[in-house]
């Protein structure tokens, strides 16, 4: 009878990851005897899914270097609802250090209008339809650290009705009264959360 090796159930059971490199720098420190070249890499990894994360690594090695960051934004992965599998369920906007991000929820066929290190990290998440920009410093460690620290603070009409204690119903239709919109109960249609 023929066994199956650990390693091999431990590759059938892994997720598949999108990687996506967002800047490979030479970095030199100065020592006694001369310089020391090394590289940093700075990898968003995500499971087109809803999660995502970001991770840095140096190395003597171009490659050694993107493996290990991509190691770290493996074991730092966030798990960000989404509205309808296909955008965010409502605006944000945040800064970190001189990066500022503007992010919007955009309507179906919109796709994803971003530029940079933003688009990289809304497509190793999934998303298929929003709007971004990214406004101030250009620094990609500081916009991917404002992204997601934007992402983090999205909540789900589900989530906030649990956390407030009130029906979802009551959450959507105050939404939608915001919005200016018709609620569920006037379109005669379900809105899913």
């Amino acid at each position: 009878m023929a066994k199956t090796s650990p390693d091999h159930n431990k590759n059938k059971d892994e997720q598949q990851f999108i990687e996506k490199l967002i800047s490979v720098r030479r970095v030199t420190k100065v020592v006694k005897g001369g310089k020391t070249m090394r590289f940093s890499a700075l990898v968003v990894v995500g499971d087109g899914k809803g999660q995502v994360g970001y991770g840095t690594g140096k190395a003597r090695e171009v490659a050694d270097a993107v493996k290990k960051a991509a190691t770290q934004a493996k074991r730092d992965l966030i798990r960000i609802p989404l509205r309808e599998g296909r955008t965010i369920h409502h605006d944000i906007s945040c800064s970190v250090g001189a990066g500022h991000v503007v992010v919007r929820s955009a309507v179906a066929g919109t796709g994803v209008i971003a530029g940079g290190a933003m688009r990289a990290i809304f497509e190793a998440l999934g998303v298929q339809d929003i709007v971004a920009k990214s406004l101030g410093s250009a620094n990609f460690h500081n916009v991917v650290r404002a992204t997601f620290v934007a992402l983090r603070t999205i909540a789900s009409p589900r989530g906030v009705a649990s956390r407030l204690g009130v029906k979802l119903n009551d959450i959507i239709e105050r939404r939608d009264t915001i919005l200016g919109r018709k609620t569920s109960a006037d379109a005669g249609s379900v809105i899913r959360a």
